[in-house]
């Protein structure tokens, strides 16, 4: 199979207090304090209808991974078995893309201030979407 690239441009950066990996909690709702979502200013028109108490996607490049990780003990804990890195949410991934389920608290023009982000200060946004549910627009 010829190999095959993509070009993905980053849309912002996260601002969070959190800087060292081994200090983020595992997923967003284990302890992560607020966050901001700092959009770049040629895509802030984008964020046009989202508002505080909205759900959203973050979909990040985790960009301190190790791309060579196939199998993980998952939540690094050794006790448990080697799974395949597919099978878990580990940061560490041939692809390292983060997804992020977040509550918009506030919106300051491109900043989007949020709840529940565990990315570290610095880690790229490729994008953001609106969690769909029964009341959502689609």
């Amino acid at each position: 199979m010829p190999s095959e690239t993509y070009d993905v441009r980053p849309i912002g950066r996260v601002r969070s207090p959190l800087t060292d990996p081994a200090d983020a909690p595992k997923q967003g709702d284990e302890g992560a304090p607020p966050a901001e979502i700092v959009l770049d200013l040629d895509v802030a028109a984008g964020a046009a209808g989202l508002h505080p108490g909205a759900e959203v996607l973050v979909f990040t490049w985790l960009h301190r991974a190790d791309r060579d990780v196939l199998a993980v003990h998952p939540r690094g804990d050794r006790t448990r078995p080697v799974t395949g890195v597919f099978a878990t949410r580990a940061p560490h991934r041939p692809n390292p893309i983060g997804l992020h389920r977040v509550t918009i608290a506030d919106i300051d023009g491109a900043t989007l201030t949020v709840h529940g982000l565990e990315a570290i200060d610095g880690t790229p946004v490729l994008d953001l979407k609106p969690v769909l549910g029964p009341t959502a627009e689609r």
